[in-house]
């Protein structure tokens, strides 16, 4: 005598979606991020109220560290970029526009803030590799910002990664 199984028949799951740890818009789940690359979303979405709402940085410091996931982030370096790019908003726009196609007012605020935080890391954060500061701030494009600006962040760092990271940029064999 058989008892009914509490298992759903095998044969009528669906097939399995293989684990690559990217959703369906091709950015990465979460589950795979670095404590850095979380850092950097939390400092963009800080940037983001700074730009558009001209909401007081250490009002959005304090609301940032509230919201849920924070605690997976990597809080030093999100300090360094939320308050060092906003402290150098002026150079950082100074070394981003002679880059751009348009003026830095037609640009959308999450490429700006994706920007800042790629010219501020390609400045100041050293032990950052070139290429990792412009990957994650295309990823960060990709998943907040329009459907192409992640191929103007990259277009914008990366004439600027040749001007500020020159010795780097020379010796990379994969440029």
């Amino acid at each position: 005598m058989t008892q009914a199984s509490s298992h759903p028949d095998v044969s009528k799951r669906p097939p399995r979606q293989p684990r690559k740890g990217l959703t369906s818009t091709g950015a990465r789940k979460a589950a795979s991020k670095s404590a850095r690359s979380r850092a950097r979303e939390f400092a963009l979405q800080g940037l983001y109220q700074v730009l558009v709402g001209k909401n007081d940085v250490a009002e959005v410091d304090a609301f940032t560290r509230d919201l849920l996931g924070f605690s997976k982030a990597d809080a030093l370096h999100f300090d360094a970029l939320l308050h060092g790019c906003t402290e150098q908003a002026s150079v950082l726009d100074a070394l981003i526009e002679p880059a751009l196609d348009r003026p830095l007012t037609e640009i959308s605020p999450v490429e700006h803030a994706a920007m800042w935080i790629g010219v501020y890391e390609l400045q100041h954060c050293l032990e950052v590799p070139w290429r990792v500061a412009l990957d994650e701030c295309i990823e960060l494009a990709k998943e907040f910002g329009g459907t192409d600006g992640h191929k103007y962040v990259n277009g914008v760092l990366n004439k600027l990664a040749r001007q500020l990271r020159t010795a780097e940029v020379k010796v990379d064999p994969h440029k």
